[in-house]
């Protein structure tokens, strides 16, 4: 992080130069399910990732940002990748790539397709850091299958203010030839992703018209071209984790796997920081009686699916503890929560330039109608919001990298 700025410059050329460097090593990975969208990126490859185990394959994946650890983002045959070859593996790009200007994501990007290239496995999940056409991971001529999941307005500066504009950068993961599994989505982006399809010579599989998902006596029922399937609900919590998970069983069906290996993509899928409950670490040990829940979520569409979730658990005192980035819709993510929510604790996110201080957090909130408060950092709030209410319901939220720094403690 020190050797390369922390930046986004959305253009391809110094991915291509470093990778032509390095041999290729993108060429030379197991076939690619590449994933753009806005929101649920992370949970669908998941699922994904648990279905194609649950078959016996084995995967590597790529993701961000991390949580707690930058390994979590390469993992390798299944497993994270081990602390001496992340550091072998970051010395050769930088050897390879000398003194060339280069952005951190590019050159971690470039470390991970190297790792890959030299483990076998049967398949790729690339999860896209930012928008889609000129993202470092889209590098991959011909992946086996492209997703698209649910798109909304976030990262204007870079993408465009309009769902048409952000739509037009997530649809360029489109490639002739190749499937791509499309999530629920405005009429809008689904226009543009369609037209793109048409123009490259795509095949969609889009949510409405060729698979449709639902519960039904708390099970999930999912429809195709080639039946119906009744399958446990995912253990991710939310009726957003629904829409998720029937990408994924599209996704899996595309590629030949069983009913039962998409059941397994329901039940053995783990994800940390979507509305994940807290059970060990300082803070529950400050709250003993209280209900902990953590989620990283951070732009509108995020806000009103928590909310949502929120309002179907039973009735319990409702506070949260909020940490946002300044790049972030502030009011358009908390005003989800204003109906259901006691109180809210504004803090600031350790070590993150980009964080809204305590106080702007705070302020947003008040003139939003919440009866809000600064709080030093977590802890603090969480014995400020129990010292009133033992059993409170309290909710970690508005940041991945505030949920981050709470699982490095409390995990």
């Amino acid at each position: 992080m020190s050797l390369h700025p922390k930046i986004i410059d959305l253009t391809l050329d110094r991915m291509t130069r470093l990778l032509d460097a390095l041999g290729s090593p993108e060429n030379a990975i197991a076939p690619v399910i590449h994933i753009a969208g806005t929101n649920g990126k992370g949970s669908t490859g998941a699922m994904i990732r648990a279905g194609l185990e649950a078959s016996g394959e084995k995967v590597h994946a790529y993701t961000s940002p991390h949580l707690a650890r930058f390994h979590e983002r390469i993992r390798l045959a299944g497993k994270l990748i081990d602390e001496q070859l992340l550091a072998e593996t970051l010395a050769e790009c930088e050897r390879v790539n000398g003194n060339t200007s280069i952005t951190y994501f590019e050159i971690t990007t470039c470390a991970a397709f190297l790792a890959f290239s030299r483990v076998p496995a049967d398949h790729t999940i690339l999860e896209v850091g930012l928008g889609g056409r000129l993202d470092a991971t889209n590098v991959i001529d011909q992946p086996e299958l492209t997703i698209i999941t649910p798109i909304s307005v976030d990262h204007q500066q870079y993408l465009g203010n309009s769902l048409v504009e952000i739509a037009g950068e997530k649809a360029g993961i489109l490639k002739r030839n190749t499937f791509c599994v499309v999530g629920p989505q405005p009429d809008e982006a689904l226009d543009v992703i369609e037209d793109k399809a048409a123009r490259v010579g795509a095949t969609l599989k889009i949510h409405g018209q060729h698979w449709h998902v639902w519960e039904e006596n708390g099970r999930l029922i999912f429809q195709d071209e080639y039946g119906l399937m009744d399958l446990p609900k995912p253990t991710l919590l939310g009726e957003h984790q629904l829409q998720n998970a029937g990408i994924a069983i599209a996704a899996l069906r595309l590629m030949n796997k069983s009913g039962e290996d998409c059941a397994a993509a329901m039940t053995n899928t783990e994800w940390p920081a979507r509305m994940q409950r807290l059970r060990t670490g300082p803070l529950v040990d400050a709250a003993p009686e209280a209900e902990l829940w953590l989620d990283g979520g951070h732009n509108e569409a995020a806000g009103r699916a928590i909310s949502k979730l929120m309002n179907t658990m039973p009735q319990r005192p409702t506070h949260l503890v909020m940490g946002m980035l300044n790049t972030k819709d502030v009011s358009g993510y908390m005003a989800h929560f204003l109906e259901g929510s006691v109180s809210l604790q504004a803090v600031s996110i350790p070590g993150e330039a980009a964080t809204l201080s305590a106080a702007e957090t705070a302020k947003a909130a008040t003139d939003l109608g919440f009866h809000a408060s600064v709080a030093d950092d977590v802890l603090s709030a969480v014995k400020n919001i129990v010292e009133r209410d033992k059993s409170a319901r309290i909710l970690i939220c508005g940041s991945l990298y505030l949920a981050g720094n709470i699982l490095r403690e409390n995990a």
